[in-house]
């Protein structure tokens, strides 16, 4: 047996689509990780939130400070 731990199999960049390489799994290059890297440091990635005022009017049993 090999000492080697066994490999993942590599699928394709989500940026560019080309074959992801192994140094800079899942993106095929330096360059695509930071593109992704740039998209999510400037917030492309969040995620929609409805906003309920009532949720900030009404304090949760657990904010409240025993006596």
């Amino acid at each position: 047996m090999s000492d080697l731990p066994p490999k993942i199999p590599v699928g394709r960049c989500p940026i560019c689509g080309k074959q992801a390489v192994e140094q800079h799994r899942p993106f095929c290059s330096r360059r695509c990780a930071l593109i992704d890297f740039g998209r999510w440091i400037g917030g492309n990635y969040r995620m929609p939130v409805a906003e309920n005022d009532d949720e900030e009017e009404t304090p949760a049993a657990d904010d409240e400070e025993p006596d």
